[in-house]
């Protein structure tokens, strides 16, 4: 067990001592611009599994790998045309595609769950390019939190839940867009596997058809399908038109006047998903009373909203 988390300046140094970390096997946490991840390279099962430990995290949920580049992603996966169309629309981005993985890729069969195929995407934001780079490898990376907790969007937050259990975390600020990928699977016709950072709508424009549903599984085909999820401590109760007494009201628009915080308060639903993860563990870290939710519109930004509050306040095992 690690028991001292470095913190690593996002400078040559820092990148430098971030990739040689990884290349013997210890887990580092970099930015991207969604969430922050806790990465491995994803070539080394000892390394991964050290992922699984680190956040008490069910080893039959796949792992996403990022890679520098398109070139990087074909040597791991198969693109179709429609995989292609979309990594040539949306990569670098808060795109994740699933598909079919390459015999001889050399990925570690604890990153796919054992599965015929693998969720691969190449993150935007200048810290994650230049680590990839510096590592010059593929790297598996969920969110760097404790298994179903909430997601970090500042290395404080990774900090928090992780810290003496990783090796470092690259501090590049905060995230940009706040909540993570969203998920594509390709292996026939394009599915929405997981709502993301990336409005569906955009992608069925790129596409030039709607997408289609996720298959029904009681085991997941990619990263963050677990029913119970990005939970705080605190019970959360959705679709709010006002605060219980007890309750702290995560508001969202210009109606919610009595929110203990608010996602955003001109409803701009690009500011809610920036807000979101680190308003809910402000919540969580303030009190023991549950926390109320404002109703979030299920269009755009907001379907991903909703996806991860459903999650959040569902039961818990």
């Amino acid at each position: 067990m690690t028991t001292v988390t470095e913190r690593l300046e996002p400078d040559s140094a820092g990148l430098d001592r971030a990739a040689a970390l990884l290349a013997r096997g210890d887990c580092v946490a970099f930015p991207t611009e969604t969430v922050y991840g806790l990465g491995a390279d994803a070539r080394q099962s000892r390394a991964v599994a050290a992922i699984f430990a680190a956040k008490g995290r069910p080893q039959f949920n796949p792992l996403i790998v990022h890679v520098a580049d398109l070139a990087a992603a074909e040597a791991i996966a198969h693109f179709d045309a429609d995989a292609h169309a979309l990594a040539d629309a949306f990569w670098p981005g808060p795109l994740t595609l699933v598909l079919p993985l390459r015999d001889g890729s050399g990925i570690s069969d604890l990153v796919t769950a054992g599965l015929r195929t693998v969720g691969i995407r190449v993150p935007a934001g200048e810290v994650a390019q230049s680590l990839l780079r510096s590592f010059g490898g593929p790297v598996a990376a969920p969110s760097a939190n404790p298994s179903g907790k909430v997601s970090p969007t500042t290395a404080d937050h990774v900090l928090e839940g992780l810290e003496g259990r990783i090796a470092a975390v690259l501090d590049g600020g905060p995230a940009d867009v706040g909540i993570e990928s969203t998920i594509i699977g390709c292996f026939d016709h394009p599915r929405l596997l997981r709502p993301g950072g990336l409005p569906a709508e955009a992608i069925e424009t790129a596409l030039g058809r709607p997408l289609a549903h996720a298959p029904t599984s009681d085991s997941p085909n990619a990263p963050g399908q677990l029913p119970s999820h990005y939970a705080p401590d605190a019970p959360i109760r959705l679709n709010a038109t006002e605060a219980r007494p007890g309750e702290r009201l995560l508001g969202f628009g210009p109606d919610a006047t009595d929110a203990a915080l608010n996602l955003s308060p001109s409803g701009d639903l690009v500011e809610a998903a920036a807000n979101l993860f680190a308003y809910l563990r402000r919540l969580d870290a303030g009190g023991s009373g549950p926390i109320a939710v404002s109703p979030i519109p299920d269009h755009g930004l907001g379907r991903a909203i909703n996806d991860r509050l459903t999650r959040a306040a569902a039961p818990r095992g």
